[in-house]
């Protein structure tokens, strides 16, 4: 039986790498969905995938996790083609507007913490945020609120006597607990929105693992390391090209001493397959496996306890519950009052 496996931000990086792995090790056995926001660059990442796999089976979603009405049409067309759902590559993810501190990192490349300073960006990385059309903070909608709202919608598909299903965050090094108020689970209040929601998805899974590991669904988290994509040089928009003709000497080198410096997107998806290749049973639950890389290129996964505790991952569960429900009344409003206005107009 075939394998139904959705990613979400499919279209380019370590989505996209961990779709051409997927492929390269069993094309006949595997139904692969790419749920994207930009369709012509998702249709791009489809032709590419089938020149080197002409005989494998690459669907489309539209679906932008930023915008609930977005994630419930996607979810709803989920449901209609494929009765279940075996994988589901939680992977989308922005960092809009990340302000650079210059002066502080050329300070950090002369530190003891210029591994850390590149791996995680402590101490050079702020970010501004923005608001959705639904009210929500951008980055929590994107990061989390829309990958916790299409996991609701396909619990049907995913959740089935019998058999196990995986869900798989993708969340990051930058993922601290001092980012992360629970008091302020969307980050309104601070200038780490990324590393706020990152934290959060790491405590989601495990309130998920609690929740449905009963009815065969088991959800894990996996960090990348640092990665060389689209959402990395957005962070220097402005740095010339010969500027990373000469960083990335430094990168190669900095690799030799550490191993999360997996560089290429192949390489960062390296938990993401390996988890793909696991049983779910066995996965625990309060680990984040790492993609690493030696400095001699070999790609492995490694475990590294996550700083969660149970107690917070279920009161965030409980609050994304809360705020699901209102989101949902706010949408059906919406609705109602679209459909009375051509009335409203006809009457008048």
């Amino acid at each position: 039986m075939n394998k139904v496996v959705l990613v979400t931000g499919a279209n380019s990086g370590i989505g996209l790498a961990l779709c051409e792995r997927l492929l390269s090790q069993d094309t006949e056995g595997l139904q692969l969905c790419l749920a994207c926001r930009n369709m012509p660059r998702a249709q791009a990442a489809r032709s590419a995938l089938l020149a080197s796999h002409p005989a494998a089976q690459v669907a489309l979603l539209q679906m932008d996790t930023s915008s609930i009405s977005s994630v419930i049409s996607a979810a709803q067309e989920v449901r209609h083609r494929y009765d279940r759902l075996d994988y589901l590559y939680l992977n989308a993810g922005i960092m809009p507007n990340p302000q650079f501190d210059i002066k502080a990192f050329f300070k950090g490349l002369f530190s003891r913490n210029i591994i850390t300073m590149f791996a995680t960006g402590a101490g050079i990385l702020r970010q501004i945020d923005g608001v959705t059309p639904d009210g929500l903070q951008e980055v929590f909608a994107t990061n989390l609120f829309g990958h916790f709202l299409l996991f609701r919608e396909l619990e049907p598909v995913l959740c089935h006597a019998g058999r196990t299903s995986q869900l798989v965050w993708t969340s990051s090094s930058n993922a601290h607990r001092s980012a992360y108020n629970l008091e302020d689970m969307q980050h309104q209040g601070g200038a780490q929105p990324y590393s706020s929601s990152k934290y959060a998805s790491d405590l989601l899974s495990l309130a998920l693992n609690t929740h449905f590991n009963k009815q065969g669904l088991y959800s894990s988290v996996i960090c990348p390391g640092f990665v060389m994509t689209n959402l990395t040089y957005g962070i220097l928009p402005s740095f010339p090209d010969f500027l990373w003709t000469l960083l990335m000497p430094v990168f190669w080198l900095i690799r030799m001493f550490t191993n999360t410096f997996t560089l290429t997107p192949y390489n960062g998806a390296e938990a993401l397959f390996w988890l793909f290749m696991q049983k779910a049973e066995s996965l625990d639950p309060y680990v984040k496996y790492h993609s690493l890389t030696s400095g001699l290129g070999n790609n492995y996964t490694q475990p590294r306890k996550m700083d969660i505790d149970l107690e917070t991952s279920e009161c965030l569960y409980e609050k994304l519950l809360q705020l699901e429900s209102e989101m949902r009344k706010k949408l059906k409003d919406k609705e109602k009052e679209v459909h009375r206005s051509p009335a409203a107009c006809e009457s008048s």
